[in-house]
């Protein structure tokens, strides 16, 4: 969802006393990146071999099997892009100039390496639905944490007096995610950057 940055870390665990000889961090932001672009079903084992540079038993010692790896993907996506959003917040001059920066970003999505790809707890969404319980939980968590930064940004621009203080603020938040995921799925549909700015300015004129 949202821009995500790549994160890695360098803490490498010890297994049976002895350091692994690659880090599980890097291998888990290599697998991620993988099902992003791909999706599950069209990610084979072989691609995850290759994509995070590991043999099979070092993945299935480390991860777990496909599913299992999927399943961290999606937390390690999840908490991520969380903790960037929250920190955007943060420092952003208000709450509305975080809103309209999200939303104005989408149109940069166009172009560019690895553009188009949506965001992974909603394309994750789409392609399993409530087929999966386990995928399920962690699309459920997903999208509320996104509902939870976007309700904080909401509050804050009603407190700046952006926003109506009468409208409900979470409904407002659960309006701009699914908005979002709309925006985001016209990119991977090929709309263009014109087109993805005016939408936009649409949706954010129901606030502001």
């Amino acid at each position: 969802m949202l821009q995500y940055r790549t994160i890695q870390s360098y803490n490498v665990p010890m297994t049976a006393g002895r350091p692994l000889q690659f880090d599980p961090d890097t291998a888990l932001e290599s697998a991620m990146q993988l099902f992003w672009q791909k999706g599950y079903e069209s990610t084979s084992l072989n691609d995850l071999l290759k994509a995070t540079g590991l043999s099979k038993s070092s993945l299935y010692q480390t991860f777990g099997n496909k599913h299992q790896l999927f399943e961290q993907s999606i937390a390690h996506y999840r908490q991520h892009l969380v903790q960037d959003l929250k920190a955007m917040l943060s420092n952003a001059r208000s709450g509305r100039q975080f809103i309209e920066k999200i939303f104005f970003s989408v149109a940069d999505e166009v172009k560019g390496k690895n553009s188009r790809r949506g965001c992974l707890v909603m394309n994750t969404a789409s392609e399993f639905a409530q087929s999966d319980p386990v995928i399920a939980r962690l699309v459920k968590q997903g999208t509320k944490g996104f509902y939870d930064v976007f309700e904080t940004a909401v509050r804050r621009a009603q407190n700046e007096g952006d926003i109506p203080a009468n409208k409900d603020a979470r409904t407002l938040a659960i309006y701009l995610v699914s908005s979002m995921s709309g925006l985001k799925t016209q990119v991977k549909a090929g709309a263009s950057a014109v087109d993805i700015n005016s939408t936009a300015k649409i949706i954010l004129s129901a606030l502001f």
